[in-house]
């Protein structure tokens, strides 16, 4: 998912950074330090130590629970990177990974919790009071059906934004974005923890184990739950599942949805009408390093669930056609494709037309294909491809192809990378007429016709880059559409002391990080206000072997409106308030300015960079609510265990 050339050089492991997606399994006892760091010298040392692009660092591994590190190798997305490997050679590298954890036992549903270094102690509510709903709610990924991202009722003024302060926090080992009903709070997490909490003070209602996931959790009154209230979510190991939502009760769970080794679910399901939509991403790219790797054969897709039952209602692939034999590679492995058009962000219900729409990833082949870097529209009742608008053609790639890996499974010709990351916006114009609008990580943001995909206009935007460009954000209130412009492998060269591969060549483009006002109509650029260069501390990660000490001011979070304000966090870990009319800053917090003592008792908890793979600020009633320290695709600013800010005026 990555694309310049100068950047190049971090891409051979960008799946390696997925670990975050493995799923759940039983464990064995772990075998001896001395064969797992054999295991590492040969297998990961090349994408680990040092660290490659998405690839997390051998002291970030070490943070994370040694279950998802063994979970990832043996069913979740690094499984074709761990071929060959026995169970006792995972084991054995997974407890050299994750030195001073206990090795869990096979079957228990609460290791991951236990071998979390940071995890926290669970802080349970006195009281579980019903679920009710208000128009301050923030029920789904995007808030609306429409993904606009804009809360009409935020609970608090324009006036009192001077004045948020951290009300409380909590420590989650990945944790995605949340969604807010009433006074109650639904967030994801890597440590397989799905809870419930009490949005006021973080408290716990519920939670549920066994749950791997950083997907945004849908909230809906839905009589398929006893409370009536239900909640979905996707899981690591490609299903679904649904809860009651007052209780943590499991409903249903799907079927695996997608046999892939490689596939993922990075994007949300998103629930409308009867049915739910869940899209399938893949770390594909990451896995074709591998010189005997037959490449490739993932494509995106999305799936519609009954509602009431959790079963498979229709499957549509993204790239049509039997797979076929390409090429050999060099050591004689067959190749094949077409394949890729992974979808890394949620669907968009459009419940007037009956339709879904879907931004698609790159392709990993030479074979053409007619719907990567597109926009397309399924049909809700069929899944019946209505219109696909393709946008960037020959974007053909795959990681390790720079002279230095000498991977032979390279495309050729090679494209540049450019896979739409975030969710498209149906907006609606002063008009009536609406208008499907994205934004893709070539710096460009289009508008096109709903009804037939037909391009209205399309606007450069920021220059690209290898993690952005638009990376995940695109946010809208109802007279722009706001674009938050990363520009992220550009800026590596910005800090002190950097050289090499990380300073841009002569030519390269001027990175354009920052917060863009567009008119939905038109395209037109109302105003900008770049990104600044401000103070920041990363506690975590990688801090060293981007930066060597300063910070990453890129934006790729989505932003998230309200009447007279836009918010907008950069992976320098600044939150900032927007004027909408003219991109004024009115506030500002820096979340690695201070530590934090969390509602789930750990001391002195670390904020990190904002990374839209965390999601972007939530706005419900009366609070604001940030995912911190996030793991994202940069690699940069993430603590291994993030961290959720919960603001409101005063801190009361």
């Amino acid at each position: 998912m990555n694309g310049r050339a100068f950047a190049k050089r971090l891409a051979p492991a960008a799946a390696s950074a997925m670990l975050v997606l493995g799923a759940s399994s039983a464990f064995a006892q772990t075998a001896s330090a001395p064969a797992g760091e054999a295991v590492f010298q040969a297998h990961c040392k090349m994408c680990h130590e040092p660290p490659i692009e998405r690839a997390p660092s051998r002291p970030d591994l070490a943070k994370r629970p040694r279950a998802d590190v063994v979970t990832a190798l043996t069913s979740g997305i690094m499984v074709p990177m761990a071929k060959g490997l026995s169970p006792a050679e995972i084991q054995s590298v997974a407890a050299y990974l994750t030195p001073g954890q206990d090795a869990p036992a096979a079957g228990d549903a609460t290791a991951r919790r236990r071998t979390a270094p940071t995890a926290g102690v669970d802080q349970m509510c006195a009281v579980n009071p019903p679920i009710g709903a208000g128009p301050s709610d923030w029920s789904t990924i995007g808030r609306d059906p429409d993904a606009t991202r804009y809360q009409p009722h935020p609970g608090f003024a324009v006036a009192d934004i001077p004045k948020l302060k951290v009300k409380w926090s909590m420590a989650l080992a990945g944790g995605g974005q949340v969604t807010v009903t009433g006074k109650w709070l639904f967030v994801t997490n890597r440590s397989g923890r799905f809870y419930a909490l009490d949005a006021d003070t973080g408290c716990v209602h519920w939670v549920a184990t066994d749950a791997v996931s950083r997907t945004t959790p849908s909230v809906i009154r839905s009589p398929v739950s006893p409370s009536g209230w239900l909640t979905v979510i996707g899981l690591a190991n490609k299903t679904a599942r649904a809860y009651d939502a007052q209780t943590g009760k499991e409903l249903w769970r799907s079927d695996v949805l997608e046999t892939h080794p490689a596939a993922g679910m990075s994007g949300a399901p998103i629930v409308a009408g009867d049915r739910v939509f869940v899209p399938m991403s893949s770390g594909e790219e990451g896995s074709a390093i591998q010189k005997t790797y037959a490449c490739c054969s993932f494509r995106g897709s999305v799936t519609a669930l009954d509602l009431k039952t959790g079963h498979t209602l229709w499957r549509t692939s993204m790239i049509d056609g039997p797979l076929h034999p390409t090429r050999k590679n060099e050591l004689g492995v067959q190749m094949q494709g077409p394949a890729g058009a992974a979808i890394w962000s949620a669907p968009t219900a459009d419940l007037k037309r009956g339709l879904v729409y879907v931004a698609t990833g790159d392709s990993y082949t030479d074979a053409e294909t007619k719907r990567d870097d597109a926009i397309v529209a399924l049909d809700m009742k069929t899944g019946k491809i209505r219109w696909s608008t393709q946008v960037t053609q020959g974007d053909n790639y795959t990681m390790g192809c720079e002279a230095q890996f000498k991977s032979p499974n390279c495309p050729n010709p090679r494209g540049p990378d450019y896979d739409f990351g975030a969710s498209p916006i149906l907006f609606t114009l002063k008009s009536g007429r609406q208008i499907v609008l994205s934004g893709q990580k070539s710096g460009i943001a289009y508008g096109m016709d709903p009804d037939t995909g037909k391009l209205i206009w399309k606007t450069p935007v920021g220059s690209g880059s290898a993690l952005g460009g638009i990376e995940w954000g695109i946010g809208s209130d109802p007279k722009h559409l706001y674009v938050a412009m990363a520009d992220t492998a550009l800026l590596f060269g910005e800090a002190p002391g950097v050289s090499g591969d990380l300073i841009p060549p002569a030519g390269t483009p001027k990175a354009k990080p920052g917060v863009y006002a567009l008119n939905p109509a038109t395209g037109r650029i109302e105003w900008s206000l770049p990104a600044p260069k401000a103070p920041c501390h990363y506690a975590g990660d990688r801090s060293g072997d981007y930066t060597r000490g300063g910070c990453v001011r890129a934006q790729s979070a989505p932003p998230s409106a309200m009447p007279g304000a836009v918010f907008e966090g950069g992976l320098d870990g600044w939150l900032r308030a927007y004027d909408p009319a003219t991109g004024k800053v009115i506030w500002a917090f820096s979340t690695t300015d201070q530590t934090y003592d969390t509602a789930n008792a750990v001391k002195n908890h670390p904020g990190g960079g904002i990374d839209g793979m965390g999601g972007g600020p939530v706005l419900a009633n009366g609070m604001v609510y940030l995912m911190s320290g996030f793991n994202g695709a940069s690699r940069t600013g993430g603590n291994g265990v993030n961290i959720l800010l919960a603001f409101s005026p005063g801190g009361r």
